[in-house]
């Protein structure tokens, strides 16, 4: 019998605390809105990737830093008791952990606002060390953009040289990601993402519509672009300017949409390591975001693997 491998993912990104208030309706300019109480959660958008991917089945190794305090200590606790390889975790002194602060309103959508903390020393030469030395053994290397820009490229850069296929979940959009086109990374962008990412290439080429801006897209980077776009679903892209869409998984209960995002690019970054076909990939990162959202927190809802294929069977069933 021949042994079960399991899909093996390198994590490029942030590591930071989540702050929750839960609210009756977002806040506006200069208001303030009151909720009953605070809830604390890990996350970070690579850190919250990395824990999807584990709990999709795939064994992941984390790059990024944390402050030498009690705050980067749990962070990082947390990941190792996901199963995740936290060895090249920097913890950095005299600067603190990442910190987000979001509030969630009685629909489940939020806002978000980080601060950086030791994400922003992440060392450009100490990712791309880490992502050489997974050559051989990675299957992809998810990249997350709230870290430096010199980080992201040294993350992509380095995968292009290995040959690692490379996922590059572009929250926030960086400048330097129009230099990184050419390495081929599969984008993740969502709606407001693939205008920003469209305004890198070169004037003319940045059309008005989701699909023509990810075909542009493709064709510089050569590989798919995959843009999310929530309860829309999900439009894959190829090269050629081939098109499929993906329909949304039905979502029974929404609670909150942090983190759903960051679910959908673990889930990815796993199939794809495992050699999956994009659009499969895809489709079983959309059923696992939909999933995600029932629970508070950005990491309290991530399906394991068992329960993302019932569900695709389940989802098939219906359709036939």
């Amino acid at each position: 019998m021949t042994e079960h491998v399991a899909p093996r993912v390198v994590v490029v990104g942030a590591v930071n605390v989540d702050m929750v208030v839960r609210a009756p309706r977002l806040p506006g300019p200069g208001e303030t809105v009151v909720g009953p109480g605070v809830e604390r959660f890990g996350g970070g958008k690579g850190a919250n990737a990395a824990v999807a991917a584990a709990r999709a089945g795939a064994e992941v190794r984390y790059v990024g830093a944390v402050g030498a305090d009690d705050v980067g200590s749990g962070a990082v606790a947390e990941l190792r008791a996901e199963g995740i390889d936290v060895g090249a975790v920097a913890v950095l002194e005299g600067v603190p952990t990442g910190v987000a602060l979001i509030v969630v309103d009685e629909a489940g959508e939020n806002q978000i606002a980080v601060g950086g903390g030791a994400n922003a020393a992440v060392d450009p030469e100490a990712v791309r060390s880490a992502v050489a030395g997974a050559a051989g053994w990675a299957g992809c290397v998810l990249v997350s953009t709230e870290i430096p820009e010199e980080a992201v490229a040294a993350a992509v850069e380095s995968a292009a040289a290995q040959g690692i296929p490379c996922v590059v979940n572009s929250a926030p959009v960086l400048p330097v990601l129009g230099r990184l086109l050419r390495h081929g990374p599969v984008l993740t962008p969502n709606a407001t993402e693939i205008r920003d990412l469209a305004a890198l290439l070169p004037a003319g080429d940045g059309p008005a519509t989701e699909a023509d801006r990810a075909a542009a897209l493709a064709r510089r980077t050569n590989a798919e672009v995959v843009v999310t776009l929530g309860g829309d679903g999900v439009l894959v892209v190829d090269p050629g300017g081939g098109t499929e869409h993906v329909p949304a998984h039905p979502v029974a209960e929404v609670r909150d949409t942090t983190g759903a995002g960051d679910t959908f690019n673990g889930v990815l970054a796993a199939g794809l390591a495992a050699g999956d076909p994009v659009v499969r990939a895809v489709r079983r990162a959309a059923v696992a975001a939909a999933l995600s959202v029932a629970e508070s927190g950005a990491r309290s809802g991530m399906p394991g693997g068992a329960r993302i294929e019932a569900e695709l069977a389940a989802s098939a069933r219906r359709r036939d």
